[in-house]
């Protein structure tokens, strides 16, 4: 397999682990991966106890090596983050009493169960 295929592979098996973890907290998943010319949200989805839409930027590594799977959330990508947002919100005309960007970061080491830390409210 690629360094590149490994890499999707990688992301896709985060983004299920993460969207597992939101499921089970009672969260609702509206969206996966919804993409559009400025870039990519992760996961977009209804958190029923807090009645807040939550955009979440998901990060996975198999490592760390280069640091926790949170760290590569730079500055720049929140601020994409609300772009994307804001795009989303204006596209489907969505209304929600709140809204939130949270962060999931996915550690996968191969033959460990994964590591999830979930950072509400990045931004």
């Amino acid at each position: 397999m690629a360094i590149n295929s490994r890499a999707a592979a990688l992301g896709r098996d985060g983004e299920d682990v993460a969207v597992a973890y939101l499921e089970s907290q009672g969260w609702q998943i509206i969206e996966r991966n919804w993409r559009c010319p400025s870039g990519e949200l992760d996961i977009v989805a209804w958190d029923e106890r807090e009645r807040t839409l939550v955009f979440v930027e998901v990060k996975s590594r198999s490592s760390t090596m280069y640091g926790q799977p949170i760290e590569a959330i730079s500055r720049r990508k929140v601020k994409k983050l609300r772009e994307l947002a804001v795009l989303w919100l204006r596209s489907t005309e969505s209304r929600a009493p709140s809204i939130r960007l949270d962060a999931v970061g996915v550690l996968m080491v191969r033959g460990c169960v994964p590591e999830l830390t979930h950072l509400r409210g990045i931004a």
